[in-house]
């Protein structure tokens, strides 16, 4: 059978996390020419959210992958087109089809009765929505199905001022797109397009935003994946002074929500220094316990089951600030956020429900959050709904810091690192194992006098681990 009589089923980027609108392309598994089937992992992306990997939902042969490695891929865009057999969808006639049809027909192509195999994957009417509004300037890959060439380029679009416009006057760009523009002041009629269709990207608004930028962001409408993979950043010559370095992915979304929460709620950060030698021991102690055989104690457990009796004994400082409502939402559930610091940036997932854990049920869930976070493997899900987190500076050897809270939450606590100092101790100086915690909080939730009551709670529990027992 000729490529020609075969059906070409496109696949499109999914929103893999919920309001994502965008995603670059980290790794392909495939090239064209191999053959691919229902369910077969094509390709690692990268959102502002996690690194996730993307099944094909069908049978084929793979005909053009349309981005190379490192390029960020608008959410709705095909990213490969593959050459079903005879047996698969009926190749579209878009002889027959009105101008805004083809686009549907290709989303109606999709077997109805398939399952989603990954969390926010699927055919959205969002897509297909956006789809239907560019068409009247785009034309679909199925009109085209010349074997060995890209998708034939669309009629010119209007002109003013060097932008394609579409037919009401209006530069083609999508809603984010058109947000961007406005957030940094940007006239999308002013803005040179390199998008498909003659769409105005994001890379395109943040090089009329900053002209010295360089112009390695922006994609290429039919890059060749068989190129090198985009670098982070590219090797400096010997005697270069600068190094420009593309912030995307979890750096740029990390970013955006530490500027959002430093400029948003007033930060309040207080200090106590504290003897933890007792719970220095008890750890010990514990890794010994067979009955604890296999379960990962340290210190940081320890750390975080204090604050969870902290906050059990305090929970007014368990709460949210609505501000669409002008309501305090105080949270009867603690989803204990966990900062991470990974090849790609500081995320922050969160162990689900932490108040109602066991000691072993806290320590394997911390584990498996840091091990997962580690090799890149955190789930959109997994980062979202927290209500306070907890940073451990001391693995850098840091004694404490002022940390910056996590979006919608009201206090993240900074552990410092161990150290043995000189410390009165029974009335004598003695060498004690010591440590600094540093407690931020939002001040339009949580006043001075409840946060540093949580605080001294946190540091009483460590200087005196019963008190695990002790304080319900």
């Amino acid at each position: 059978m000729t490529e020609s009589a075969q059906a070409v089923r496109e696949f499109k980027m999914p929103d893999v996390g919920e309001g994502l609108t965008e995603a670059e392309i980290l790794k392909w598994y495939v090239q064209p020419g191999d053959t691919v089937t229902d369910g077969q992992v094509v390709c690692e992306v990268e959102t502002a959210k996690a690194a996730v990997e993307l099944p094909i939902p069908f049978d084929g042969t793979v005909r053009e992958l349309r981005f190379a490695e490192g390029t960020t891929v608008d959410v709705g865009q095909v990213i490969i087109s593959v050459a079903t057999g005879g047996g698969g969808a009926p190749a579209p006639e878009p002889e027959a089809a009105p101008a805004e049809a083809p686009a549907a027909e290709a989303e109606s192509a999709e077997p109805k009765g398939r399952q989603p195999v990954l969390v926010g994957y699927g055919v959205s009417e969002s897509s297909t929505k956006r789809r239907a509004r560019r068409s009247a300037n785009e034309a679909p890959a199925e009109q085209a199905p010349a074997p060995e060439a890209p998708a034939p380029a669309p009629a010119p679009a209007p002109v003013a001022n060097g932008t394609p416009v579409s037919g009401a006057g209006r530069p083609l760009a999508k809603p984010p797109v058109r947000k961007l523009a406005k957030d940094l002041g940007v006239d999308l009629a002013t803005v040179v397009p390199t998008g498909e269709g003659g769409v105005v990207t994001r890379e395109d608004v943040h090089a009329a935003a900053a002209p010295q930028t360089p112009a390695e962001a922006a994609p290429a409408p039919a890059p060749q994946p068989q190129a090198a993979p985009a670098p982070q950043a590219a090797a400096p010559a010997p005697d270069a002074r600068e190094t420009r370095i593309p912030v995307k992915g979890v750096r740029k979304a990390t970013a955006q929500a530490m500027v959002g929460s430093a400029f948003t709620a007033p930060h309040v950060t207080e200090f106590v220094t504290v003897d933890v030698t007792r719970t220095m021991k008890l750890v010990e102690k514990m890794k010994a316990d067979k009955d604890l055989a296999g379960v990962r104690i340290n210190p940081l457990l320890m750390v975080a089951r204090a604050l969870l009796v902290a906050i059990r004994r305090h929970p007014d400082v368990n709460a949210a600030w609505d501000e669409a409502n002008q309501e305090i939402v105080r949270k009867h559930y603690v989803n204990l956020g966990i900062a991470a610091a990974t090849p790609r940036g500081l995320i922050v997932p969160n162990i689900k429900d932490a108040q109602a854990k066991t000691l072993p049920e806290l320590a394997a869930a911390l584990g498996e959050l840091v091990s997962t976070a580690r090799e890149g493997r955190t789930s959109p899900a997994d980062m979202q709904g927290g209500t306070v987190t907890i940073t451990n500076v001391g693995v850098f050897g840091v004694d404490t810091g002022t940390p910056i809270l996590n979006p919608g939450e009201s206090a993240i606590l900074a552990f410092g690192a161990v150290k043995w100092q000189p410390w009165v101790h029974k009335g004598k100086v003695k060498p004690r194992q010591v440590t600094t915690l540093a407690l931020s909080f939002d001040h339009r939730l949580v006043d001075g006098e409840l946060g540093s009551k949580v605080l001294a709670d946190v540091a009483a529990v460590l200087e005196q681990p019963k008190r695990l027992l002790t304080w319900t």
